[in-house]
């Protein structure tokens, strides 16, 4: 299995920057995501999850987006749903999503996310970064 290292660009679309790190179990997303194409994008992130919680029992997921469009909002929740299923079968999760405080539809969609996914998450204010 092959970590996942992509940086983020403002070309002609927006994709966030993605460090996934097999031996730490450290995954990350930043930045912004509003690119039209968003499956060409995060299903090979979603595979990737699917496969380490098969022959791994720790990860550690870290969000820090500042903006994403509903394309990217379902993906988010693919995620979400990989991480929560390998809970359920045992294995250590660690969400945090760090987050603007004013941006309401933000907050409201992370809320979304935790019950929809049954995930805690853990909000922390990009302020406390």
């Amino acid at each position: 299995m092959e970590d996942i290292h992509i940086t983020g660009n403002k070309d002609c679309y927006i994709q966030p920057t993605v460090d996934f790190v097999e031996q730490s179990g450290v995954c990350k997303i930043s930045g912004e995501s509003f690119m039209e194409e968003t499956g060409n994008f995060y299903q090979p992130l979603v595979e990737w999850v699917k496969e380490y919680a098969k022959t791994h029992d720790k990860i550690v997921f870290v969000f820090s987006l500042t903006y994403y469009n509903t394309s990217t909002s379902k993906w988010l929740l693919a995620i979400l749903k990989e991480l929560r299923e390998m809970e359920k079968n045992g294995g250590s999760v660690s969400v945090t999503w760090y987050y603007t405080p004013d941006d309401v539809d933000m907050n409201d969609d992370i809320m979304d996310y935790m019950v929809d996914t049954g995930l805690k998450i853990k909000l922390t204010p990009f302020e406390d970064v």
